[in-house]
């Protein structure tokens, strides 16, 4: 790993000479992608040179005990010997996280969709509950939020809801939320004071570009309908909802919250082509499973990653079992402490996995 790291170094040292270089800033789409590698690599080289600075310190520190020291100074080189080995250590174990493979998707926007499932009208109001979480997430990490289909139900609640969050890193956020969320609380129409228990599905997809993922327009059908909801500014006269079915896999996108018909395809097209590009990462990621006999990293849907206990006032994540005690604030969009545990939780895995 270290041989390695000392090339990366080499490489780093040409990227910051290029990034500067007057003919290099001139051609503005050249120099964007450099100074994205040269970004990339800036994380692992202050890292790797604070490492070699520990082992300085260490060699340093062995050499001056060797030597002849009054008593308070020999105690003096060896505190100072024991935080240099604790920083080593420390550097250590960032720089393996930091060589991790790196997803290629953790730098893209996300699209985010949010059903309710078994609990009826209580599922739905918590699907609206989760997507404000998330929004309300967004906004703390100053990211941007657009809503592509949203098709709400007669209490005030999602039965489906897909948005997009534009922001750099936030697929590597918020990749793991992919799953079912379970919710355990009163409802609001319960007379007896019966707890509920109803779910919620969530799916997380990188967004994708044109470049990651090519649609054939023959391969989609593409219908128009008359938009429906509950009244009000969501319903309109004319034929504006469009919904797009890709024949080869079968996935039927809808969207009906622009007033231009024209938008709404250009909205449904864009979650239709993260969910190919999904398809596909899916496929991929079984491969690599089965090739390695390794679970790591499934985000399977299928399973229940959480539970949100009103009564209690906690949040449960079963994959790392982590259970914090304040959901108000989890539900205001305070999830990063989740989030954190997650990606350590993941990152060793895969350090595990490299070791095997």
């Amino acid at each position: 790993m270290f041989q390695k790291l000392d090339e990366i170094e080499k490489k780093y040292e040409v990227l910051a000479e290029r990034v500067n270089d007057p003919a290099v800033i001139a051609d503005q789409d050249t120099w964007r992608t450099l100074m994205k590698e040269y970004s990339d690599l800036t994380p692992i080289i202050e890292t790797y040179r604070e490492y070699k600075k520990a082992q300085e310190g260490i060699e340093e520190s062995k050499a001056m005990l060797n030597e002849s020291l009054d008593d308070d100074f020999r105690q003096l080189v060896k505190e100072e010997l024991k935080d240099s080995q604790e920083r080593f250590e420390e550097l250590t174990s960032r720089l393996k996280v930091l060589m991790l493979p790196k997803d290629p998707n953790d730098d893209k926007n996300v699209i985010v969709e949010i059903r309710g499932g078994a609990g009826g009208d209580e599922a739905a109001l918590f699907a609206s509950d989760l997507f404000r979480m998330y929004t309300r997430f967004a906004e703390r990490n100053r990211w941007k939020t657009e809503i592509m289909s949203l098709n709400e139900n007669e209490v005030g609640g999602f039965k489906e809801v897909s948005f997009l969050i534009t922001g750099k890193g936030a697929y590597s956020r918020l990749k793991y939320e992919s799953g079912v969320h379970r919710v355990q609380r009163v409802p609001a129409t319960e007379s007896s004071g019966r707890i509920h228990t109803s779910t919620v599905t969530v799916a997380v997809l990188p967004e994708a570009e044109e470049v990651d993922v090519e649609v054939d327009m023959n391969d989609v059908r593409v219908d128009v309908f008359r938009s429906s909801g509950n009244g009000g500014q969501s319903v309109n006269t004319t034929d504006s909802a469009v919904r797009l079915t890709h024949v080869p896999t079968g996935i039927v996108v809808s969207c009906q919250d622009e007033k231009s018909q024209l938008k709404n395809k250009e909205k449904a097209l864009k979650v239709l082509r993260a969910k190919i590009f999904d398809l596909e990462l899916e496929k991929k990621q079984s491969k690599e499973r089965l090739e390695r006999q390794s679970q790591i990293g499934t985000g399977d849907r299928s399973e229940r990653i959480r539970t949100y206990n009103y009564q209690q006032g906690r949040v449960t994540d079963h994959r790392v079992g982590l259970t914090l005690h304040r959901l108000d604030s989890i539900l205001d969009g305070d999830i990063t402490e989740i989030m954190d545990t997650l990606i350590t939780h993941y990152q060793a895995e895969m350090l595990q996995a490299q070791q095997v």
